[in-house]
């Protein structure tokens, strides 16, 4: 990890496209800016991590839904008609 120290209207590089701004500091924190072409996704950790459980819980919910579904259908069949699935 490269660490640096930045004043406000400095700025930071990275590769030929990404530019990031110190903009203010504020207490405990720091207000920055950030150009990159469009087809950069810039997304704030935190979202990234709450949409990856949400996803994961989404398609969770859905095997078990899933599976309650199939069990109903088969109870529609006869019962000769029932094989086990492979």
């Amino acid at each position: 990890m490269l660490v640096l120290t930045r004043k406000p209207g400095e700025q930071i590089m990275i590769g030929d496209g990404i530019v990031i701004t110190v903009l203010e500091g504020r207490g405990d924190g720091v207000r920055i800016g950030i150009e990159a072409p469009r087809g950069v996704p810039i997304q704030r950790r935190e979202v990234i991590e709450a949409i990856a459980a949400a996803n994961l819980a989404a398609a969770e919910a859905g095997a078990q839904a899933g599976s309650r579904t199939e069990d109903a259908l088969r109870g529609l069949l006869p019962p000769a008609a029932v094989r086990p699935v492979d």
